[in-house]
């Protein structure tokens, strides 16, 4: 391996695993640093599937909760009481080097799981709590609720003993607006093994009609991820490329949105599938000529991006400087928040095949070499290296 292996307790307060951003990181983490040599035990929710090869402590079910997607929720402020306790009693078995914390939930409770056991914190965020839940709608004009939690919030980004970023625009947010002073960037990666280009099995094809080029959305599906703005931007593209067909993969708000699409009047070019298995997303991904992401959030990161890249598909995505990182020079961008300019961006790279082909060709190129989950284990691994000495 190159250096000493560690004992990481991982804590995510989070239904832990259901097929989505985060849960990918948390994954995909665990199982890199696994691959060099550290043994890892993940503390979550009761909810979530397990996944083979990881060690996983759930704490006692909730019956009445069953949230599996993002966004805020009352019920959390007990379930992350009952965690503390979970991760508590795991460590004592599991004796950790390191208290990995993902969100900042878990950093809260990981501060008070290390000062009992006297252990290095590290925090694994992804983007701002309250800007989260702004975006959410959490707050809805409650300006001093607003205030108050992100106090709160300046707090939590201070507990660790060091904080790992996922985007460099997010450790830039941490510094600046939160006073966050041990800050590294570990920026999110892609299996280039699963994720790769291939042509999709016969059998997939029952989702598109014949004939028609398909344009792949796989994530969360809500205001916040730029659902709205993408079938807004549907019309406008079908105008210019009657051809196009909208292959919509995730949860939740299905039967919203496709009511949505119905009074847009393009339901005929939109499918939704619900829910994709992350271990079956690059069999669905390989149905797509053209991929893109409307996430509206400036400075979170941007994980399925680099799914889309590793998968060589032609990405379309919102300018800013979190999505700028992760595709460079190879994305295809539109003006923040605006359908007219969304659907300009993929008409271009609908009508021009071959220059998409090129794009794409360049995009997995760009994931092969520098985003692999193994940078960013390595990366952990000198945060871990350094607390520990």
């Amino acid at each position: 391996m190159g250096g000493k292996a560690f004992r990481v307790l991982m804590i995510a307060p989070t239904p832990f695993f259901a097929d989505r951003g985060c849960h990918v990181r948390i994954f995909e983490e665990t199982k890199a640093l696994q691959g060099l040599g550290n043994k890892v035990a993940i503390c979550t929710y009761p909810l979530g599937r397990d996944l083979p090869g990881l060690e996983v402590h759930r704490t006692i079910p909730i019956p009445w909760y069953k949230k599996l997607e993002a966004g805020p929720s009352l019920h959390k402020l007990y379930i992350d009481l009952l965690l503390l306790l979970k991760t508590l009693a795991v460590a004592r078995r599991f004796e950790p080097q390191i208290i990995h914390a993902h969100l900042h939930e878990g950093v809260v409770v990981g501060y008070v799981v290390s000062r009992l056991l006297g252990l290095p914190l590290v925090g694994d965020l992804q983007g701002s709590l309250t800007g989260e839940l702004r975006e959410h709608g959490f707050f809805k004009g409650w300006l001093p609720l607003f205030s108050f939690l992100r106090r709160g919030e300046m707090l939590i980004d201070r507990l660790a003993d060091v904080i790992v970023a996922s985007a460099t625009k997010v450790a830039e947010e941490l510094r600046s607006e939160f006073g966050a002073q041990k800050v590294v960037v570990a920026l999110d990666g892609v299996d280039v093994a699963q994720f790769r280009p291939r042509v999709a099995p016969e059998e997939m094809r029952i989702y598109i009609p014949s004939g028609r080029k398909v344009v792949v959305y796989l994530g969360l599906l809500n205001r916040y991820q730029g659902i709205d703005c993408l079938l807004k931007a549907i019309p406008l593209v079908l105008g210019g490329f009657e051809r196009a067909q909208f292959l919509i993969m995730g949860y939740p708000n299905v039967e919203h949105y496709r009511h949505m699409a119905q009074e847009l009047g393009v339901a005929d070019h939109v499918t939704f599938t619900g829910r994709i298995d992350y271990q079956e997303a690059p069999r669905y991904l390989a149905l797509g000529d053209v991929a893109v992401s409307p996430k509206l959030a400036r400075t979170e990161s941007n994980g399925k991006l680099y799914n889309y890249m590793a998968c060589g598909l032609p990405t379309v995505a919102f300018d800013n400087p979190v999505n700028r990182e992760i595709l460079g020079q190879r994305g295809v961008y539109a003006r923040l928040g605006d359908p007219t300019s969304l659907a300009k961006a993929l008409l271009k790279t609908l009508n021009d095949e071959a220059w998409a082909k090129e794009l794409g060709a360049r995009l997995r190129e760009r994931a092969v070499e520098q985003f692999s989950w193994d940078n960013t284990a390595r990366k952990l691994m000198e945060c871990y290296r350094a607390l520990v000495a």
